[in-house]
């Protein structure tokens, strides 16, 4: 079995410093990877939808805000919208729900988190870069007891370290790796392992 017909999906969620980090990992992924990349990252509930916008301006992959009902499709970037829940369900569909902030948060990213490691199980790729609480460590955890593949940022290269830290003290990982790393493990494990 080779890396790309094992994986389903990568997961990724990003709080304060998320932006730039994102711009980074995303920026380093290959065009045409196989698998749909889905995203929260923490914004104001006012915000206007330009994240989707801006990783497409950085990125080799399509890049849009995610729509309830949606189909997932290989090599589109889905970000969750602002004030919204983003997850999986069981058929790999999106759905989006208005349900009560997790961890402050609404979108959460242990709910995305959570509903994908359901959907996918151990076909399934989570990664939490920076942030400023504690979102995405229960969440990874899940992954990680399913059989998924757990990457974090190494918080000394994070904006900011709680995120990152709550994830390593929640569950063993596979990876503690810089931006740029987490870029280049990402298109290793997806299109390179023979």
């Amino acid at each position: 079995m080779t890396a790309t017909q094992r994986f389903k999906a990568v997961v990724i969620g990003a709080s304060a410093g998320g932006m730039e980090a994102l711009r980074i990992v995303l920026g380093g992924l290959e065009a045409g990877l196989p698998v749909p990349i889905l995203i929260v990252q923490h914004l104001s509930p006012d915000s206007d939808s330009f994240l989707p916008t801006y990783l497409d301006e950085h990125c080799r992959l399509r890049a849009k805000e995610a729509e309830d009902k949606e189909s997932l499709m290989a090599g589109v970037v889905y970000v969750a919208p602002p004030n919204y829940h983003l997850l999986v369900e069981a058929n790999e569909t999106l759905s989006l729900c208005a349900g009560e902030r997790v961890n402050f948060s609404r979108p959460s990213i242990d709910v995305l988190f959570e509903s994908a490691a359901d959907a996918f199980g151990a076909d399934l790729i989570g990664v939490v870069l920076t942030g400023a609480n504690q979102d995405g460590a229960k969440g990874l955890a899940r992954i990680k007891q399913l059989g998924g593949v757990a990457m974090v940022q190494d918080p000394s290269t994070a904006k900011a370290q709680a995120m990152p830290q709550a994830a390593l003290t929640a569950t063993p990982v596979d990876y503690v790796l810089s931006l740029q790393d987490i870029a280049r493990h990402l298109n290793r494990l997806l299109k390179d392992i023979p």
